[in-house]
């Protein structure tokens, strides 16, 4: 750890990173939530009049990737070169896995974590009226490659 934030000056204000003189390389990151829903909800995921929950989700959270600097203000604008969000359903609920790639200079953690955040509010929507005590929870980074940083795994990681 570098012991200083980045996005913040000398004097303490907030600022956007220059990474013009970073060396485009390609990154990497994958991200997860959780949806914790009880057996009801998951025996009527796929009844839900709205449409199939998990597939509103999916999209939602693509969406969400490539539009993650209108919504994080230091966010830099990315082009994503690959975006995938899977939304499987296991014991107790829904698990999200959110992958975001680029070639740029700067990391594409943010697009990922935006996305699984968005795919889990998504399954939150698509159910609530089933059940108000839905929680979303682990919103988590799980690995993320290239960059001056290097590679990152979550000790307790799926992956």
């Amino acid at each position: 750890m570098s012991g200083k934030l980045s996005h913040f000056d000398e004097s303490g204000q907030a600022h956007m990173v220059d990474v013009g003189a970073k060396v485009a390389t390609r990154r990497e990151a994958v991200a997860g939530a959780f949806v914790e829903l009880n057996e009801a909800v998951l025996a009527a995921l796929p009844q839900n009049p709205k449409g199939n929950p998990l597939e509103v989700a999916r999209f939602a959270g693509i969406q969400a990737a490539k539009r993650t600097s209108e919504l994080i203000p230091m966010c830099h604008p990315l082009a994503l070169s690959f975006v995938d969000v899977q939304a499987t359903v296991v014991a107790g609920g829904v698990e999200i896995t959110a992958t975001a790639a680029t070639v740029a200079g700067t990391g594409v953690e943010m697009e990922a974590m935006t996305a699984a955040a968005v795919a889990a509010l998504t399954v939150y929507d698509m159910t609530k009226a089933l059940d108000k005590g839905i929680r979303i929870r682990e919103v988590v980074l799980l690995s993320k490659t290239g960059g001056k940083s290097g590679e990152y795994r979550r000790a307790d990681s799926r992956q």
